[in-house]
């Protein structure tokens, strides 16, 4: 296959082509690793592949879903697949192998794509920039040596640059969202509880964090919610769903929804002017389609949540490190951990769990807050990220002796409107819709209530409609580089 027209089709194409007989699943294989080897020596999105899923591969191999045969990328974070090496992005855990499948490998199996490899990411997933000193630096498709953002960066690269067409996602504070403004992508954070974390974790980060894929249609993103909002066994809780499939809200036009807007900075990082812009661009789209549209102020401390989430995500992370490394039979220390993750190694051993109760008090009043916005609007459009992306070094974990509470201050700046919708447990998508007069992507978000996925569907599917961005291809795109 042509890479050409592969990296043209998105995944339900791909599988159309695949139910038709009009190419295979190994055929699809054999082209996603020729595109990986084309366009990924400067990319650097991928950090292994998986030649039995390529070279040995027959249509038997992989489920009969709505994704049969598409080659896909999961993350070197989670999804963790039974005999397959996750490393975490990190020297400490360089050739660990998983122990068992997540309930998210599996239902990606069900679906029927193709896990073919593995994508880069920061380590323990804790930057905003997909670098670290395994693999190193993720660029965004868009101009080499400039983030692709995090931590997903790999996934979103991969996807942007024609790779493959699906990825795998997670997003504690952004992390699937960040990647997919800066590489000009899909990213859509889905509500908490709507994918199990299970078999080990009742919800991932303290249900903070979820799992789910970078796309590039949001046809696929809609069939894959579809795919895996599946309930597991044991899963702590099931939250509602609409009485129709998602895909089918890929097709329906909402009309009259109360939305809200807003460009002004959370924290101490201000909007590029051209970011908001675009923002305020996309709600006068929204009101021409028959939507109640107004400009507001969003509550939410950007500063304050940086500050809480510091005695939050790290209670405890000293002996999650201190496992991986009687595990991998290796000293934790400067060789073995980013200079800026050894200081958060080093905060966890003295946190007060009085401090991490605190944290999650403030969490459940912040929640409460956005959620009193939120009962007099449907939805709300902001900028994904306050900025497009920045050159590698600036959000990454290479800053020796940086306090980790000032670290995370500052290194929270991509995720001033993204983290919001983590602490409400509420769905949020960031669409490609438009770009920078420097060349690069800009992330538009919409966000709603927690359980309404169906929302954020129904509206981007709008804006692809009313505001087209499949025509732009990235200079990195592996259609430019055959």
């Amino acid at each position: 296959m042509d890479l050409r027209e592969y990296s043209s089709f998105d995944g339900l194409g791909l599988a159309e082509l695949v139910r038709k007989r009009e190419v295979s699943a190994r055929e699809l294989a054999e082209a996603a690793k020729h595109a990986i080897d084309a366009a990924d020596i400067v990319v650097k999105a991928v950090v292994e592949t998986y030649p039995d899923r390529m070279e040995a591969l027959n249509d038997d191999n992989v489920a009969d879903g709505p994704f049969r045969g598409v080659p896909f990328l999961i993350k070197d974070v989670g999804g963790h697949e039974k005999g397959r090496k996750v490393e975490f992005g990190s020297r400490l855990c360089k050739g660990m192998v998983a122990e068992y499948d997540t309930n998210f490998l599996k239902l990606v199996r069900a679906s029927g794509l193709n896990v073919l490899g593995r994508s880069n990411a920061p380590e323990y997933s804790i930057a905003g920039s997909a670098e670290n000193k395994l693999y190193g630096n993720t660029s965004t498709p868009w101009r080499e040596g400039y983030s692709a953002g995090g931590s997903t960066g790999g996934g979103a690269a991969a996807v942007a640059a024609g790779l493959v067409p699906l990825a795998h996602g997670s997003d504690i504070a952004g992390s699937i969202r960040i990647p997919a403004s800066w590489c000009g992508g899909i990213g859509l954070k889905p509500s908490r509880g709507r994918i199990s974390a299970g078999p080990v974790a009742d919800e991932g980060g303290y249900g903070l964090s979820m799992n789910f894929v970078q796309s590039k249609t949001m046809r696929d993103t809609a069939v894959m919610l579809d795919c895996l909002s599946t309930p597991q066994p044991g899963d702590p809780f099931v939250i509602a769903k609409p009485a129709e499939p998602y895909a089918e809200f890929v097709d329906r036009r909402l009309t009259q929804l109360r939305i809200a807007w807003t460009a002004k900075p959370l924290m101490d990082a201000p909007v590029d002017p051209e970011v908001a812009a675009a923002t305020e661009a996309t709600a006068e789209v929204l009101a021409d389609m028959g939507h109640h549209v107004e400009e507001a102020d969003f509550p939410f401390d950007g500063e304050q949540a940086s500050r809480e989430m510091a005695h939050f995500w790290f209670f405890g992370f000293h002996l999650r490190i201190d496992e991986f490394a009687r595990r991998m039979n290796r000293t934790v220390g400067p060789d073995t951990l980013e200079p800026v993750v050894l200081e958060i190694y080093k905060l966890a051993q003295t946190m007060d769990p009085y401090r991490f109760l605190d944290a999650l008090a403030w969490i459940n009043r912040a929640r409460r807050e956005i959620g009193a916005f939120f009962a007099g609007y449907d939805v709300l459009v902001s900028p994904t990220t306050a900025v497009v992306a920045p050159e590698h070094g600036l959000y990454g974990l290479d800053f020796k002796d940086m306090d980790p509470v000032e670290y995370l201050t500052y290194g929270d700046r991509p995720v001033q409107f993204c983290f919001p919708f983590n602490v409400a447990g509420a769905p949020a998508l960031s669409l490609p819709l438009a770009l920078h007069s420097n060349g690069l992507p800009i992330g538009v978000q919409l966000a709603a209530r927690p359980a309404e996925d169906h929302l954020v569907i129904a509206l981007g599917a709008a804006l692809e409609e009313a505001l087209p961005w499949r025509d732009r291809v990235p200079p990195l795109h592996v259609s430019r580089v055959v």
